[in-house]
């Protein structure tokens, strides 16, 4: 599924407008339509619906859905965070017929009127922001966001909730805490990172009618992955192949205190299919890793005195990875890695996480590499310019030995026959899948790395 930023998102607009003869009008009304339906499978019975409109189309999309839940014999009130005369085109086009239709509209409320308005409703429509802001909330909208983040109504969003950077899922300042988020066309990239897609509650994609041909044709080279994309992109099986088929891995894995590291990287990788793994380790590790892992096979490797790995290995590992279809290096090598992109590509990890996605893309650009930026909505980019966005895993799995059983997921792929990019993406996909399933019967706080491995088959078996 393709993710777009608010500008790629604005230039499908115009291109349907003016390309296809489609009024925006009728972009609005399909997009208001959609939120007055999605309002009334939210109240499910009788209830009050509160409407908080900016000036902006994302107000004009919040006119529209007054007017049909009003329609709908549901009690409806608009909240106009601007006066009347201040509004333009479309916007104020559907806030004229609200007005003809006689529906209550209070422009520019005081603050404390508005209060009392929603914390009273039943169920809060956002049509404040929606994706163009481009700097923090200020004035009456800062006021009113807050105000709705006290009231204990639901809140439904209109295409993404206000405050919420569409194109970084950066708050600015302050922003919506949604219940449901509606969104035109095509999902944003805000909704999905972090920690906009905590603000999003659950995301739903309307069709306002966009040509398809017109979205297929166009340039997008974010996604989000879906199991339809990781069951097309896992290494085949067939019925007469051999371990040899499935692939031969070499983890180079492993020091004093991180044995674990190593072991679970291993047993990951034979758990995602690769036919023969085998751990490069220190050599005093190995009867540790003899006991730990059964379906493992261990390289013993030079070591220094302190029992990591010796520089004198480099030339035994490049000798036995010519027999290997993949190597992956580094679970528990004895380097701290915090900060490790930021030590890469030199940028601050604050920066980083202010944008991920171009993170990650520029780094991968610029290393000629696939890059993988681990954290809550995992980032995977090519070379290319390529991004996909992933939606697995959960909290709980921030705990140590994680990244240690996706390396080996990722290398086990990889052996099997994938590219790097799709043995990343899917490896992920996956790995995430893992913890979310882990999640239903251990929770989040007592999830461990090892619960990953018990619940990778179920993973892998639910995308086919």
């Amino acid at each position: 599924m393709k993710l777009v930023t608010t500008e790629q998102m604005r230039s499908l607009d115009r291109a349907a407008i003016d390309d296809y003869g489609i009024p925006s009008v009728v972009l609005m009304e399909n997009a208001g339509r959609a939120v007055a339906e999605a309002a009334a499978q939210m109240l499910d019975g009788p209830g009050r619906v509160v409407v908080v409109c900016g000036r902006g189309n994302n107000g004009g999309d919040g006119f529209v859905a007054a007017r049909h839940l009003s329609n709908r014999s549901v009690p409806v009130e608009v909240y106009l965070l601007a006066a009347v005369d201040d509004l333009q085109g479309d916007a104020a086009t559907n806030c004229h017929i609200a007005q003809q239709m006689n529906l209550p509209i209070c422009e520019s409320p005081d603050p404390a009127v508005l209060e009392a308005a929603l914390s009273s409703a039943d169920l809060i429509v956002d049509a404040i922001l929606g994706t163009g802001i481009s700097g923090a909330v200020r004035g009456p909208a800062k006021a009113a966001i807050s105000a709705i983040n006290q009231s204990p109504a639901r809140v439904l969003a209109v295409d993404i909730p206000s405050g919420i950077s569409g194109d970084t899922g950066q708050v600015m300042g302050v922003a919506v805490q949604a219940d449901r988020t509606l969104t035109f066309g095509l999902p944003k990239i805000g909704h999905y990172c972090y920690p906009g897609r905590d603000h999003c509650g659950e995301i739903e994609l309307v069709d306002i009618s966009l040509p398809a041909a017109l979205v297929a044709a166009a340039d997008l080279p974010t996604n989000l992955t879906t199991s339809q994309d990781v069951a097309a992109m896992l290494p085949p099986r067939w019925a007469d192949m051999h371990k040899g088929d499935a692939g031969r891995l070499l983890i180079v894995a492993g020091s004093p205190g991180m044995t674990g590291a190593a072991a679970m990287a291993g047993l990951a990788a034979v758990r995602s299919g690769a036919g023969l793994v085998t751990v490069g380790i220190p050599a005093s590790l190995n009867a540790i890793l003899e006991v730990k892992c059964t379906e493992v096979m261990t390289l013993l490797l030079p070591e220094t005195a302190h029992g990591s790995l010796a520089p004198e290995a480099r030339d035994e590992i490049l000798k036995f990875a010519e027999s290997c279809d993949a190597v992956a290096l580094g679970p528990g090598l004895s380097q701290p890695h915090p900060g490790e992109l930021s030590r890469l590509i030199g940028q601050s990890v604050a920066d980083i996480q202010q944008d991920r996605v171009t993170a990650a893309r520029q780094a991968a650009q610029e290393l000629q590499c696939v890059v993988v930026l681990k954290g809550a909505g995992t980032v995977i980019a090519d070379p290319s310019g390529e991004v996909w966005v992933n939606p697995t895993g959960n909290a709980g799995m921030a705990s140590g030995g994680v990244g240690d059983v996706l390396t080996g997921v990722i290398g086990g792929l990889l052996a099997g026959g994938g590219n790097v990019m799709e043995a990343a993406i899917s490896g992920v996909y996956c790995h995430g899948l893992a913890g979310d399933l882990a999640e239903e019967y251990c929770g989040q706080r007592a999830l461990i790395a090892s619960d990953l491995l018990v619940q990778l088959p179920a993973a892998f078996e639910a995308v086919g």
